[in-house]
């Protein structure tokens, strides 16, 4: 099979708070090392690595570092990892909307880019005129065009106002649009963003459809960026896990996705001894938070699980609430369930303590993530999300027989009857 993209060692560094390098000599002197002599840039030896969590040193951050892979013509490969990883740099580099740091990619064939809402539109001109702009920027004619231009309209759901100018769009109007032109033009390789998150479920539900006709059906690559793991599973066949601007992983999608979930896995305790720098804000802080089994020392289909949770609250006379969201690791909402802690709109500066039981028997072996936010008035946001993510182990057994790998969220133990009826 043909080789559609190839990566060749793509790096890219940003300056942090500043375009260029500071000043107008030491842009000189770059560019004269680079462009004269010949050299490499001598600022990407002072680059570090784009860890969000820690304070660096440098004003240079690597967002990408010494990327090399190959997507072959008609895989559809599914780009995952935390927020910061490099994920939507790579893309842009690709689209060429910036430009790598060192290295180069070979892309056979025109490329259909959706990296976020409006991307490649006019705001003064209609939605008509922006397919036509971005048809003739792919290099299409006005008669390809315009035999494409009934279906785009049609799967945008945007017919009504197709002649008004997109500035006048909702962002999910937007993204319906800019799909529909990235995806219907004919484009060799289509690469999208997290940017379908805007849709409504009806439209991602539509677009990954199509994602899947492009790629299954018209033999098209599909480059694509989610944090749903639900949605780059039943999409993507080769998955890559980027983790601080380098490659931690490539392989077939599930491998990849469970690499990635699993160093996931937080201490089930979390003590914080520093109210001060606690999780949280100037009206609350997390003092401790806690996922522990009722029965036993693991956390397993039949223990059941304790959630535990100490707060500050630093805002008296208001309802105070707390929400806790159960989610998959493909980001399926399991529960969401909360607590009005003071009704009476008497809440009190200091500590309150909150928990609850999840019974044995109702939660599947897997990864799942706890997310907690803190409310007043069951209306507004005090401060959120806090997320706990911990593991159910594969321990639950029947008359000898291992039960782990039967699917669903949910582990019931039903009483059911029976009796013989001749």
């Amino acid at each position: 099979m043909a080789t559609a993209i190839e990566f060749n060692n793509i790096s890219k560094i940003y300056r942090l708070g500043m375009v260029g390098t500071g000043t107008l000599a030491h842009d000189l002197k770059r560019w004269w090392t680079m462009n004269v002599r010949g050299k490499e840039d001598p600022y990407l030896t002072i680059g570090e690595t784009n860890d969000r969590s820690t304070k660096g040193e440098s004003e240079y951050v690597w967002a990408l570092r010494d990327i090399d892979f190959k997507v072959e013509q008609g895989d559809v490969v599914g780009i995952i990892g935390k927020n910061g990883a490099g994920k939507s740099t790579l893309l842009k580099i690709l689209s060429k909307v910036t430009a790598p740091t060192t290295g180069t990619i070979r892309a056979r064939g025109r490329i259909g880019s959706l990296l976020e809402v409006g991307t490649g539109f006019h705001p003064e001109m209609t939605g008509r005129e922006n397919i036509y702009m971005n048809g003739a920027i792919l290099g299409m004619t006005k008669a390809e065009i315009t035999k494409k231009l009934d279906e785009i309209v049609d799967f945008s759901g945007c017919e009504r106002y197709i002649d008004t100018p997109v500035k006048r769009y909702s962002s999910g109007m937007m993204v319906r649009l800019g799909f529909a032109v990235a995806a219907h033009l004919d484009p060799e390789i289509l690469v999208v963003d997290e940017v379908l998150a805007v849709g409504d479920a009806e439209f991602q539900k539509k677009a990954i459809g199509k994602m899947q006709d492009v790629s299954r059906g018209e033999g098209r690559t599909v480059l694509f960026v989610s944090h749903n793991m639900a949605s780059i599973r039943a999409l993507c066949h080769t998955g890559i896990l980027l983790n601080n601007g380098h490659i931690q992983t490539i392989g077939k999608i599930n491998e990849v996705v469970e690499t990635y979930i699993g160093g996931k896995k937080d201490s089930n305790n979390s003590i914080y001894e520093d109210i001060a720098i606690a999780p949280g804000n100037d009206k609350i802080r997390i003092r401790e938070f806690s996922i522990n089994p009722i029965h036993g020392n693991i956390i397993d289909v039949e223990s059941g699980i304790h959630i535990n949770l100490v707060f500050k609250n630093n805002t008296p006379n208001i309802i105070l609430d707390t929400t806790f969201e159960l989610r998959t690791a493909d980001d399926v909402i399991v529960f969401h369930t909360g607590k009005v802690l003071s009704p009476d709109g008497d809440s009190r500066k200091g500590f309150y303590q909150v928990n609850f039981d999840i019974p044995a028997h109702t939660l599947n072996t897997g990864n799942y993530t706890l997310r907690i936010w803190f409310g007043q008035n069951q209306k507004y946001i005090l401060w959120g999300t806090y997320e706990h993510y911990f593991h159910i182990e594969n321990t639950y057994t029947n008359q000898g027989r291992n039960l782990n790998n039967l699917p669903g969220i949910m582990k019931p133990q039903f009483d059911i009857s029976t009796s013989f009826l001749e």
